[in-house]
């Protein structure tokens, strides 16, 4: 026997809501590492001020806790699913540190601008065979001296 059309349109009608339900529930939440800027917010590291770097430097790379944003429900640093207040933790952002091998930063870039022409921020930073080629050659008209200020500044190795 046939059902009536307004009961088939009804039954259908709950099966398309159940699985609307069971789709909410299980809507997968993306970890809190993936949220976009401005949806949480992150400490400031600790500089350690002998090396100029952040404090608990590993393998080049330090951790900051960051926070994110109230009412924001994601997959906290543990996998545990959580609606956060702003407070709370949700994850540890990396952060490269910058490796002056134990000498100062600004001193280094000083020496760079002022005096990299007689090659002070080669021997400062302990190259002396470098300082004193750049001394001879006057900073190698220059030049050197420019390409060693932006490698100083921005700390490549």
């Amino acid at each position: 026997m046939a059902l009536p059309r307004d009961r088939w349109q009804l039954r259908l009608c709950l099966l398309f809501l159940c699985f609307c339900f069971i789709g909410a529930v299980l809507v997968d939440v993306d970890k809190c590492e993936e949220l976009r800027i401005g949806q949480y917010i992150c400490d400031s590291p600790k500089i350690n001020d002998v090396t100029q770097e952040p404090e608990n430097c590993t393998n080049e790379t330090a951790f900051v806790p960051c926070m994110p944003a109230p009412n924001i429900t994601c997959r906290n640093y543990s996998g545990l699913v959580n609606t956060f207040t702003g407070k709370e933790v949700g994850f540890y952002k990396p952060l490269p540190c910058r490796n002056v091998s134990g000498y100062s930063y600004k001193v280094a870039v000083a020496l760079s601008l002022f005096l990299g022409w007689l090659g002070a921020d080669r021997f400062y930073l302990g190259y002396p065979a470098l300082g004193l080629l750049k001394f001879c050659t006057v900073g190698f008209c220059g030049i050197g001296s420019l390409i060693d200020f932006v490698l100083i500044s921005a700390q490549v190795r």
